[in-house]
């Protein structure tokens, strides 16, 4: 008789604080607001006839599937929330989950800079990269001074990490 395979643990779910509270007030517009405006109009559209051929039916229920499957993940990716304040972080010069890095791109001859935050926090236009992005990933655990290799769509680019801080990040709704 085999043992059945273990149930592997739920990834980790890196997030900065402010990542976290746009998370669970998205999960809470949803549940308390559209969810329940979404369910009424469901009721109204289904008092109007056969249900096969009514639109306003068919895009309702469409629309309710698609708010309840973003419910389901915003569940599990808040119960598998791992929040890091990367203001409180003592890592120094060391790169890790909420660093705000600059490096030098050999290639080109400029200096970036990106933020790694968790995957639901990508912002591009700010310089947001998800932790488990190939720059990220090589950068992880890197020092100031490092040289690391990249994997970039047209082969491999040496980077040169040249400031590390960490500072609390802030989303663009946020008030405070």
């Amino acid at each position: 008789m085999t043992q059945p395979e273990p149930i592997a643990a739920p990834v980790k779910n890196y997030m900065t604080p402010a990542g976290f509270a746009r998370l669970k007030a998205e999960l809470t517009a949803l549940v308390e607001i559209e969810r329940p405006e979404i369910t009424q109009i469901v009721s109204w559209a289904a008092k109007n006839g056969d249900r096969s051929e009514n639109g306003d039916y068919l895009y309702v229920k469409k629309r309710l599937r698609e708010i309840d499957r973003r419910i389901r993940f915003l569940i599990k990716a808040l119960e598998n929330a791992a929040v890091i304040d990367p203001a409180l972080q003592t890592h120094g010069e060391q790169i890790f989950f909420g660093a705000t890095v600059s490096y030098w791109r050999e290639i080109d001859e400029t200096e970036h800079t990106i933020s790694i935050v968790g995957r639901d926090e990508v912002n591009t236009e700010r310089g947001w990269v998800s932790w488990n992005s190939p720059i990220a990933k090589a950068m992880l655990k890197a020092w100031v001074g490092d040289e690391i290799r990249v994997h970039v769509p047209s082969g491999v680019e040496v980077v040169e990490i040249t400031e590390v801080q960490y500072i609390a990040l802030h989303d663009e709704t946020d008030v405070t």
